[in-house]
C-alpha cells in the first residue's frame, strides 16, 4: 500500500501548471501575522504612487486575509497597514499581466504600541476563519495558575466530563495536537496529556469543527491544536512568571528568546507542584435476588502533582527561501495519591447490611520525550513551497497501587477475617514517529494548489500484574491470574491528500480528497492469537463560500472522519479500583466514521460580529459506553460499537465591541442529539435536546486593572443508557500593570460557587443507577509575570517592513 501512495504523490506534483491570461487587471494576494501565521482580516491594502505617495486605490482583506481588487498597468508601492502592526511597504509593477499575485505578506505587532495595546485595549480572544476558530489565550486571566485542560473547560463550545474526557458541539473524540503535532505523552486519556501542561506556556487554542482533507481524518467531534509559546522578536527578550493557588497550588514558568541575524533561539520551562481533592457519590437500586438491594457510595481522595516541563530549539534562515527549524522537549511528572471508598450494602428498609471501608494509595512517575526538525522551502515569489517535517517521541509510566479493605457487619463491627489488601504495580511504554511532506502550489489566478503526504507510526506496551492477600490466602499475597495481563498495540496510519482552492467572483471554494491507510495489530497475554485490522477509507471534503458584500458571507462544508479506538478503550484491563464497578477495554473495538456536514453565515459590523452554523452530524459504529450488572452486585463498564448516532444543532457567536474598553463573546450551542443501540446483545435507543451557553466578557479600566469573567452552562448529554445531567460554573479574574508595565499582578477565582459537579443517571431493566464526582474546580490563584529584554533590528532601529523581501512572499 505505501508504494501506490507515493506512486500517488509523486503523480500529483506533475499535475502542477502555471494559470491563464485574461483581460482585466488585478491585484491580490494574502496578508498574514508574522510568527503566528494567522490571516489578518479587515486589513488595509493600498497602492500608492511614487512620486507624491498619494493614495491610488486599495482594498481591505476578506476573513480569510485574501484581498483582491482591480488596478491600472503601472509602478506602485504597496502598503499593508493594520491597527496595532507595522506599515509593510513594497514596491511592485503591474505589467501586461491580467492578474498579479504578491503572494502572503506578513505584518508584525508594532514594537512601539505593542504593550500599550496588549495592556491598555480590548484585545479580542477570538479571530473566524473558513475552517476553524482561533483563541488567542496568552494574555488570558482567568489561566493563570491553571493547566491545559482547565483552560480549555472555560473556552466556548468545549465541554469536559468526569473523566477529562473533551467534547465539542456535544460531540466527543476529539483529535488534540500540540503545535500542530499529535502528542504522546503518557496517560488513560486527554486528560492526562493537558494536565501536563500549565496554562501560561500556551499562546493560542485552535478549534477546526470540519477538518478539510489537508487534517488527519481522525477526530469525529474536530480537531483542538494547543500552540505552545515561542516568541520571534529580534534581540534578547522574555518573560517569567510565578502563581501561588489555594489549597497547595503552585506554578513557575519563564519563556526566552533571542533573535539574531539568520537564528531564532526560543526556550521554556515551566514547574507544577499542585494538590487537588476529588469526591463522589453513588446510589444504586437493584431487583437481583437474594442481595442487598441498594448500594451507596461515597469516596474522598486528594494527588499531589509535580511536574516539570522544558522545551528548547531553533528557527535558521539558512537562505532567504530557506528555513531549518528544531525543537527538543522533555517533561517529568510525580504524582502521589490517596483515596478512602466507602461502600455500603443497604436492605429495603435501607438499614445497614455490610460496609467495606476501602483506602487506596497510589504512586506514578512517567518521563516523555520529544524531539522534531522541520524544513520549508520557497520556491518562486508567488508563494510555490514544500515544507517536509520529522518527529519522534518517546514515554516511560510507572504506576503502583495499593489498597487496604476492612469488613464490617450489619451491627458496624470490624471483622477482621474480612481484611484484604491488593497491589497493582503497572507500566507503559510508548513511541510515536510522524513523518510529512507538502507541496503549496499557488497560480495566477488566485487558486492554491496542496498535496502531501503523511506517516504515523505508533506502539504501546502496557502490563499490569494484581496481587490479593486474604484470609483465604492465609494473608500471603497471591497473583490473580484473570485480572494480571499485557497488552501489546501497534497503529501505523499511511495517508496522502490533495487539496485545491479558488475562488470565481464572490465564490469562493475548496475541494479535497484524503486516503488513509490503517494498520492495527492488538496482542493479549491472555488471549495469546493475535488480532490483526487493516484497512483503508477515502476522505472527501468540500468548502464553498459566498461573500454577499463586504464582511458578510454563507458557508458551507462537508467532510467524511474516522474515530479509531483510543488506547484505554481497547486495553483489555480490568481497573479495579472500585471492585463494584469495574471497568475493562474491548480489544475487538472497531473505528466510527462520521458524515459532517455544516452551513454557516457570517456578518460583521463596526462593533458586531455575528458568526452562525447549523451542523448535522451522522455516525456509524458509534464508540459508546456500556453498563452491565452481574447476579454477583457487580457492575462492568466496557465499550461496544453502537449502530448509529445522530447530532443536529445549531451553534450561534456573537462578539461585541460594546465600548473601548469593553467587549464580550456570547456563544450558544443547541443540538439535538440520538443514539440508536439496536444492533447490540441488549439494544438501546435514547435521544435528547440539549444546549450550552458560554459568556466572555473583557472589562479595561485605563491605568488602574483588567477585569475578565466567563460563565458556561451545558446542558444534559445523552447516554445509551441514560445521561449527563447539565452543569454551569463561573470564573472571574482582574490584573493590573505594574513596574512600568513590565510586571502583571493577576488574581482569579475558578468555579467560584462550587458547581461544577458531574452527575450522571443510568437506568437499565436490572438496575436504576445515579453517580456523583466532584473534582477541585474551585480555586483561587494569584499570579505575577515579569517582561524583560527588548526587540531591535540589526541596526539598532525599530524594524519595519522589509521591502522586496522573500520573507514576505513564502507561503
Amino acid at each position: 500500500m505505501k508504494p501506490v501512495l507515493t506512486v500517488l504523490f509523486l503523480g500529483l506534483l506533475f499535475l502542477v501548471s502555471f494559470s491563464t491570461q485574461g483581460q482585466n487587471y488585478n491585484i491580490k494576494g494574502k496578508v498574514l501575522e508574522r510568527g503566528s501565521e494567522n490571516p489578518m482580516e479587515f486589513a488595509n491594502v493600498a497602492l500608492l504612487d511614487p512620486s507624491d505617495s498619494s493614495l491610488v486605490t486599495g482594498g481591505m482583506t476578506e476573513l480569510d486575509g485574501s484581498f483582491d481588487f482591480p488596478a491600472e498597468s503601472g509602478d506602485y508601492i504597496l502598503r499593508v497597514g493594520f491597527i496595532g502592526y507595522e506599515n509593510l511597504y513594497k514596491n511592485i509593477s503591474i505589467g501586461n499581466r491580467s492578474v498579479l499575485n504578491v503572494g502572503n505578506l506578513r505584518i508584525r505587532p508594532d514594537a512601539q504600541n505593542l504593550e500599550e495595546v496588549t495592556v491598555e485595549g480590548v484585545q479580542s480572544m477570538f479571530e473566524s476563519d473558513i475552517d476553524k476558530r482561533r483563541y488567542n489565550v496568552e494574555n488570558s486571566i482567568l489561566a493563570q495558575g491553571a493547566s491545559a485542560s482547565e483552560l480549555l473547560a472555560t473556552l466556548p463550545s468545549i465541554q469536559v466530563d468526569d473523566e477529562g474526557e473533551i467534547s465539542m458541539r456535544g460531540s466527543g473524540d476529539i483529535l488534540i495536537y500540540i503545535n500542530g503535532r499529535p502528542s504522546n505523552i503518557s496517560g488513560d486519556g486527554i486528560e492526562a496529556v493537558l494536565s501536563q501542561f500549565p496554562a501560561n506556556s500556551i499562546e493560542s487554542v485552535e478549534l477546526i469543527t470540519n477538518p478539510s482533507s489537508r487534517y488527519d481524518a481522525t477526530g469525529v467531534g474536530g480537531i483542538i491544536n494547543i500552540i505552545l509559546k515561542k516568541d520571534e522578536k529580534l534581540g534578547f527578550n522574555g518573560q517569567s512568571q510565578v502563581s501561588v493557588g489555594t489549597r497547595d497550588k503552585y506554578n513557575a514558568n519563564i519563556n526566552l528568546n533571542y533573535g539574531g541575524e539568520k537564528v531564532n533561539y526560543f526556550a521554556n520551562y515551566s514547574y507544577q507542584n499542585r494538590r487537588l481533592f476529588r469526591e463522589s457519590d453513588a446510589n444504586r437500586i437493584s431487583n437481583i435476588p437474594n442481595l442487598s438491594p441498594i448500594l451507596n457510595q461515597d469516596s474522598y481522595g486528594e494527588n499531589y502533582n509535580i511536574s516539570h516541563l522544558a522545551r528548547v530549539g531553533l528557527d535558521y534562515n539558512m537562505t532567504e527561501n530557506s528555513t531549518l527549524g528544531f525543537y527538543a522537549q522533555a517533561n517529568i511528572r510525580e504524582r502521589n495519591g490517596d483515596n478512602i471508598l466507602n461502600q455500603r450494602f443497604l436492605n429495603s428498609v435501607q438499614s445497614l447490611d455490610s460496609l467495606f471501608v476501602r483506602e487506596n494509595f497510589d504512586t506514578n512517575s512517567s518521563t516523555n520525550f520529544e524531539t522534531g526538525i522541520t524544513y520549508g522551502l520557497n520556491l518562486d515569489t508567488l508563494g510555490q513551497r514544500i515544507y517536509t517535517s520529522i518527529s519522534f517521541a518517546t514515554d516511560r509510566r510507572e504506576d503502583f497501587d495499593t489498597w487496604n479493605q476492612e469488613f464490617f457487619n450489619s451491627q458496624g463491627n470490624l471483622v477482621e477475617e474480612g481484611f484484604v489488601q491488593q497491589d497493582l504495580p503497572r507500566d507503559q511504554t510508548s513511541n510515536l514517529i510522524v513523518l510529512q511532506f507538502d507541496y503549496i502550489k499557488p497560480f495566477l489566478d488566485g487558486g492554491t494548489f496542496e498535496t502531501g503526504l503523511k506517516g504515523t507510526l505508533s506502539e504501546w506496551d502496557r502490563s499490569q500484574r494484581f496481587f490479593q492477600a486474604d484470609a483465604n490466602t492465609s494473608f500471603l499475597p497471591q497473583e490473580i491470574d484473570s485480572i494480571s495481563n499485557t497488552f501489546n498495540f501497534v497503529e501505523n496510519v499511511y495517508a496522502a491528500y490533495v487539496n485545491y482552492n479558488s475562488r470565481v467572483g464572490k465564490f469562493g471554494y475548496q475541494a479535497g480528497l484524503r486516503a488513509e491507510y490503517t494498520e492495527t495489530t492488538s496482542i493479549s497475554g491472555n488471549q495469546p492469537q493475535p488480532f490483526v485490522n487493516n484497512y483503508f477509507d477515502w476522505f472527501p471534503s468540500l468548502y464553498a463560500t459566498y461573500n454577499i458584500k463586504d464582511e458578510e458571507e454563507f458557508i458551507i462544508n462537508y467532510s467524511r472522519r474516522i474515530s479509531r479506538p483510543r488506547l484505554w478503550g481497547l486495553t483489555p484491563f480490568y481497573r479495579v479500583n472500585d471492585p463494584l464497578n469495574l471497568q475493562i477495554g474491548n480489544p475487538m473495538l472497531m473505528p466510527e466514521y462520521t458524515n459532517s456536514f455544516e452551513f454557516g453565515y457570517q456578518k460583521g459590523w463596526t462593533n458586531y460580529l455575528l458568526s452562525a452554523t447549523v451542523y448535522q452530524r451522522f455516525s456509524t459504529d458509534v464508540q459508546s459506553r456500556i453498563i452491565e450488572l452481574f447476579d454477583n452486585n457487580v457492575s462492568i463498564t466496557t465499550r461496544e460499537n453502537a449502530a448509529r448516532r445522530n447530532n443536529t444543532g445549531l451553534e450561534v457567536i456573537n462578539q461585541i465591541q460594546l465600548a473601548d474598553w469593553w467587549d464580550a463573546t456570547l456563544t450558544g450551542n443547541f443540538f439535538y442529539s440520538e443514539i440508536i443501540a439496536d444492533n447490540l446483545e441488549r439494544p438501546f435507543v435514547n435521544s435528547n435536546f440539549s444546549w450550552t451557553v458560554n459568556l466572555l466578557t473583557n472589562i479595561v479600566i485605563p491605568k488602574i486593572a483588567n477585569f475578565q469573567m466567563q460563565a458556561n452552562y451545558r446542558g444534559p448529554i445523552v447516554l445509551p443508557q441514560g445521561e449527563i445531567e447539565p452543569l454551569y460554573s463561573v470564573n472571574a479574574g482582574v490584573k493590573r500593570n505594574v513596574l512600568n508595565d513590565r510586571g502583571t499582578i493577576s488574581l482569579n477565582v475558578s468555579d467560584i460557587f462550587n458547581t461544577q459537579v458531574f452527575r450522571i443517571r443510568t437506568e437499565d431493566p436490572r438496575f436504576d443507577q445515579t453517580r456523583l464526582w466532584n473534582r477541585e474546580t474551585r480555586i483561587g490563584t494569584i499570579a505575577f509575570t515579569y517582561r524583560f529584554g527588548g526587540f531591535k533590528d540589526r541596526n539598532g532601529r525599530e524594524e519595519r517592513g522589509r521591502e522586496d523581501s522573500g520573507e514576505d512572499m513564502d507561503f
